[in-house]
């Protein structure tokens, strides 16, 4: 049976619940992104913290006065912003990867604004992060991402917080390692075609000097990163596999470094 009559123990418990969730989907991907309408962010918190009302379990808070009941509420937004950000981040791989692919072919100087990620970004970025972010929703890894949040309840309640700041920053020593390793393999085809581009204009630099192998290289570069890359196009299902497993591990990293075990 649904029961939403609050007393004052349950309805601070629905407050720091809300806070928690809010702050996830405040930055979280997909649903933090800033052309989201602000209702939008706030309804789905409202709602989900209503159905998790019913399932977590209401145990005694014990603190003192206003200051400690606003230590929780700190305690349970940087949960939530930690396990949001933790999914975040992990979009600035294929932006990285995209950033990467456009200093070997020429684009880097066409910048555009990501409205996601609040900063210029080059254009071959850009069109990956949005078809990243299109077969996240395809994929059903928002559900995953929501799912994770809910299920932080199990081993994190609320006021139950144990921040191992070690482990923390461990995972986030790993993640900058894995990104750039995950970003290379997803540009690696573009990067070894214009290598043996680059070979064979210097041969040709050498044989016939005569020929302003700046002007025709900047033209070729251009026309064989566009050909490999639509060649390649069918891979970013594999590509996005990378990242989302690369979100899993990160989140649950997040997670761990906050209860202890």
């Amino acid at each position: 049976m649904v029961d939403y009559s609050f007393s004052l123990l349950t309805f601070e418990y629905f407050l720091l619940i809300l806070v928690r969730i809010s702050c996830f989907v405040f930055i979280a991907p997909f649903f933090g992104m800033s052309s989201t309408p602000g209702r939008m962010k706030i309804g789905l918190s409202f709602f989900v913290t209503l159905i998790l009302y019913q399932i977590v379990p209401k145990e005694e808070l014990a603190y003192a006065g206003i200051v400690g009941y606003s230590i929780i509420v700190i305690k349970e937004g940087i949960t939530g912003l930690l396990i949001g950000f933790a999914a975040n981040i992990c979009n600035s791989i294929i932006l990285l990867a995209g950033n990467l692919l456009d200093i070997n072919i020429g684009f880097s100087m066409a910048t555009e604004y990501d409205p996601q990620m609040q900063t210029q970004v080059s254009v071959s970025a850009n069109l990956y992060n949005y078809l990243v972010l299109l077969l996240l929703v395809i994929t059903n890894m928002h559900h995953y991402i929501l799912h994770a949040v809910a299920d932080s309840y199990q081993l994190i309640p609320v006021n139950g917080q144990v921040f191992q700041w070690d482990h923390l920053l461990q995972g986030m020593i790993t993640y900058m390692i894995n990104s750039f390793v995950i970003a290379f393999r997803i540009i690696l085809p573009v990067f070894a075609c214009i290598m043996i581009l680059n070979c064979i204009l210097g041969i040709m630099a050498k044989v016939s000097p005569q020929m302003n192998m700046f002007a025709v290289g900047m033209q070729l570069k251009v026309l064989l990163g566009l050909v490999v890359m639509f060649l390649t196009i069918g891979l970013l299902m594999n590509v996005s596999n990378f990242i989302f497993d690369e979100m899993r591990r990160t989140i649950v990293s997040m997670i761990k470094g906050m209860y202890e075990s």
